[in-house]
C-alpha cells in the first residue's frame, strides 16, 4: 500500500511539472512576439526619421534659394491709405502719441514726404510734422514745474516749430552773454568759452541762463568745468540787461559801478536780500550781495562750512530749493553742504569766466541720491 501511495505521488509531481513547463513556454513565446513587434516599430520609426531628415534638407535648400532671390515669393499687401491732403487735428494728435519727441518727428518728416512736405492747402504752409510740433509746444507738455521758460518765437525761414520743440525739451542754456571775451562753445548754447578779442584778454565775462527763471520749487543743475576756474551761482532775472551794451569790455556782477544799474529793479525782486550768490572755484568760498552791501562786508562773509576748491575736470552741482530757501553745493556728486540760506523770489543760473580758455557747460539734472 505504501508503494501505491509513492507511485501516485510521483505521477502527480510529474503532471504538475509538465503543466508549469507549458505555461513558461507560452509566456516566452508571447514575449518573443512582443519583442519582434517592437523591433518592427523601431525599424519603421527609423525609416520615418530618415524621411524627415531628407525633408529638412529640402527645406533648407528652398530657404537658401529664397534668401538668394527675393523675387521667388512676390510680396502682395494691401496698405490702408490715409488722406493727408488736409490737416486733421485728430490725425495730428494720433501722430504725436506715437512719435512724441522732436527727433522722432524730424525722422518721420525726413523719411515720409506726406508728413515732411508743406501742405499749402492747410492755410499754414507747413508740414504735418511741423503742425504736430506746434501742437506739442502750444500744449506746454514740456513745461518744468516751478520754472518760467522763454522759448524762441516762430519765425518762418529761421526758427521752425521742430526746433522750438527741441528747445522746449532742453530748455536750460546760456542764452545771454555779457562781456567781450566770451562765446558759445556748442550749437546748443549749453557751453561757453572765454576768448581773447583783438589780441587782448577780457578777463571777466558772464553767461546767464536768463530764459530759465526759477520761481518756485526745487531745481538742480550740473556745471562741468572743462578748463580754467570759473565762478558759478544764481542771480536775479534781469531781462533788461543788454548784451550789446557790455560787448566791448569786461562784465562781472561784483563791479561796484554795476550796482547802480540794478537799484531800479531791486523792489521788483521782493523782500529777499540775497540777489546774487556765487561759488568761487579757486578757494571754494562764496560771495553774495544785495547790491547795497559794502565790499568789505561781502568779503568778510565769504566763509561757509562746506567750502572746498575745485579745478578743471570737476563737476559742480547746485540745488536751489525755493521751498526751504537754500542753495546747496555738490562736487563730483558729493554733497558739500548748504552754501547760502534766506533765498526768496526768482533766480537764474549763471557762470563767470575769469581767464582766456576757461570753459564751463551747464546741464539740467537731478541731485545725487534723488
Amino acid at each position: 500500500m505504501a508503494d501505491d501511495q509513492s507511485s501516485n505521488k510521483r505521477r502527480k509531481t510529474a503532471s504538475e511539472t509538465g503543466g508549469g513547463s507549458a505555461r513558461g513556454e507560452a509566456t516566452y513565446r508571447a514575449l518573443e512576439s512582443e519583442i519582434e513587434g517592437l523591433r518592427s516599430e523601431v525599424a519603421r520609426l527609423r525609416q520615418d526619421f530618415l524621411g524627415f531628415g531628407a525633408e529638412v534638407v529640402g527645406l533648407r535648400q528652398q530657404l537658401q534659394l529664397l534668401r538668394g532671390n527675393h523675387e521667388v515669393l512676390p510680396l502682395v499687401a494691401q496698405t490702408p491709405t490715409v488722406d493727408l491732403s488736409r490737416f486733421d487735428t485728430v490725425l495730428v494728435a494720433q501722430i504725436f502719441s506715437f512719435v512724441g519727441t522732436s527727433r522722432e518727428l524730424l525722422s518721420l518728416a525726413l523719411t515720409c514726404k506726406s508728413f515732411g512736405w508743406r501742405q499749402p492747402t492747410s492755410g499754414r504752409d507747413w508740414s504735418l510734422a511741423e503742425e504736430a510740433a506746434r501742437g506739442a509746444v502750444s500744449s506746454g507738455r514740456n513745461q518744468v514745474e516751478g520754472a518760467r521758460i522763454t522759448l524762441s518765437p516762430y519765425v518762418r525761414g529761421t526758427a521752425t516749430w521742430l526746433s522750438i520743440l527741441h528747445e522746449s525739451e532742453h530748455p536750460l542754456k546760456f542764452d545771454k552773454l555779457l562781456g567781450c571775451g566770451i562765446k558759445h562753445a556748442n550749437e546748443q548754447k549749453t557751453s561757453v568759452l572765454a576768448i581773447s578779442v583783438n589780441n587782448s584778454n577780457c578777463p571777466d565775462s558772464t553767461a546767464i541762463a536768463s530764459n530759465y527763471v526759477m520761481v518756485s520749487g526745487v531745481h538742480y543743475a550740473d556745471f562741468q568745468i572743462t578748463a580754467g576756474i570759473p565762478q558759478i551761482g544764481i542771480v536775479r532775472p534781469m531781462p533788461h540787461l543788454d548784451p550789446v551794451r557790455y560787448a566791448h569790455g569786461n562784465y562781472t556782477f561784483f563791479e561796484r559801478e554795476m550796482y547802480g544799474n540794478f537799484s531800479s529793479t531791486i523792489e521788483a525782486w521782493g523782500s529777499g536780500k540775497v540777489h546774487l550768490c556765487q561759488y568761487y572755484c579757486i578757494t571754494g568760498s562764496r560771495l553774495w550781495t544785495d547790491f547795497e552791501r559794502e565790499r568789505r562786508d561781502e568779503m568778510n562773509d565769504s566763509q561757509w562750512a562746506g567750502m572746498e576748491e575745485c579745478q578743471a575736470g570737476d563737476t559742480i552741482g547746485m540745488l536751489t530749493n525755493l521751498v526751504e530757501g537754500t542753495l546747496t553745493v555738490y562736487k563730483n556728486s558729493r554733497r558739500l553742504g548748504v552754501m547760502k540760506d534766506d533765498l526768496s523770489g526768482s533766480y537764474c543760473w549763471f557762470a563767470g569766466l575769469l581767464s582766456e580758455g576757461a570753459a564751463v557747460a551747464i546741464n539740467r539734472g537731478h541731485p545725487p541720491g534723488a
